[in-house]
Formats: C-alpha cells, structure tokens, sequence
C-alpha cells in the first residue's frame, strides 16, 4: 500500500519524516498519517512528493499508473486507495462498537447480579446454627 511503499522510499532516501514535510511544506504529523495508512495526500502533494525523493508517482503508488502525466489517472487511483481506507476505518470502528457492547453487557450482568446477591443477604438474618428467621418474622429449623 501507499504508506508502506512512502516508508521505504523516504527511508531509502535518508529522510526522516520531519525533512520530507518540510520538503512538501506538510507538518511531520501529516506524513506520519500517510506511512500509517490513515490518509493519502491529494495528486499535487503527490507529485511533490516523488519530485523530493526522486522517483515516480507511479512507483509511490505501487506501480499502477502506466502513464505519469495523467492526473485523472492519479485522482482515481488517490479515491481507490482512499476509498480502502474508509473501507478499513469502518471495520475497526465496527470492531470496538462489538467489544465496547460486550464490555458494557458484562458489566451490567456483573452489577445485577451483585444487587440480587446483597438482596438475598439483607433478607435473610441468622440467630445460630440450628434457627434462621427470615425479614418476614417465619423461622425454620
């Protein structure tokens, strides 16, 4: 994918994040999104991007581009890699709602059952080991 193949490449390069976005006037935080997937940058950062390190956009983009001048072509392959990222960004959002649900499920059985249990302890009174009275005033031997 994108980041991936931007990390390699600026490594490769001997730049650290901070020197590229300088390079491409982007804070250090925007190239980090980038190498971690969480976005992509538009056509022309793009081809800022590979005009600093030196290599196509089409080797940027893993090879998908036959033609480098094409910025349509550029445009649709940013909207696909976008496009998975959306893809991708959904699924873990739909992941955590399942794990917070399940978190929030168990703490309320967990709680219920803590009512029920101090419930069944406050009704009923010990005197010895032979009688018990019940909070209704009937004992049982």
């Amino acid at each position: 994918m994108f980041g991936d193949t931007l990390k390699t490449i600026r490594k490769q390069k001997g730049f650290t994040q901070e020197e590229l976005a300088i390079k491409i006037n982007v804070v250090r935080q925007t190239v980090s999104k980038w190498e971690k997937g969480l976005s992509v940058p538009d056509a022309d950062i793009l081809a800022k991007i590979a005009d600093v390190l030196e290599v196509s956009v089409s080797e940027l983009l893993g090879g998908n581009i036959k033609e480098e001048n094409d910025n349509n072509e550029i445009a649709e392959q940013l909207a696909k890699i976008n496009e998975q990222l959306a893809i991708k960004n959904r699924r873990g959002k739909r992941i955590w709602k399942a794990i917070g649900f399940i978190i929030l499920a168990v703490i309320v059985i967990t709680i219920l059952m803590i009512i029920a249990f101090s419930y069944n302890t406050k009704n009923i009174v010990t005197i010895s080991d032979t009688q018990t009275i019940y909070s209704d005033g009937f004992g049982t031997e």
